[in-house]
């Protein structure tokens, strides 16, 4: 297999430090396991960023993402997990991870977590006609 599962992030440089502007990214195919049965948990991942010098290069979230795959977690401890690998390898000025989790014993569950870079402040967003 020419790839495999990584815990490494990659990036790359952002192609308009000056501006604030938001990436959002669907990652539809998360996986881990549950720690008390080891079953497998699915989630669909929302990101969203305003990114300051660095974006994530997306082969290497993709190759992170799959590294859960056979790893225990707790819904709340893998989604603070990711988010916190996520801010420390791009330093963004502001992040927000969902995970939405599939339905397991008849409950959905939905973790969202932020990050916001000390000293950012979100510009008022344009309300056209």
């Amino acid at each position: 297999m020419s790839t495999a599962p990584s815990k490494n992030l990659e990036t790359f440089a952002n192609p308009e430090p000056g501006r604030d502007y938001t990436i959002r990214m669907r990652i539809p195919e998360f996986t881990c396991l549950c720690p008390k049965t080891g079953q497998p948990d699915f989630a669909t991942l929302h990101l969203e960023y305003i990114p300051d010098l660095a974006c994530v290069e997306l082969k290497s979230l993709k190759l992170y993402v799959w590294s859960f795959r056979d790893e225990g977690a707790f819904h709340e401890a893998v989604t603070n997990r990711i988010l916190d690998d996520l801010v420390r390898a791009t330093r963004p000025r502001f992040m927000r991870l969902s995970a939405e989790f599939g339905v397991r014993g008849g409950i959905h569950t939905t973790i969202v977590v932020e990050h916001r870079a000390s000293g950012w402040n979100s510009s008022a967003r344009a309300e056209l006609p």
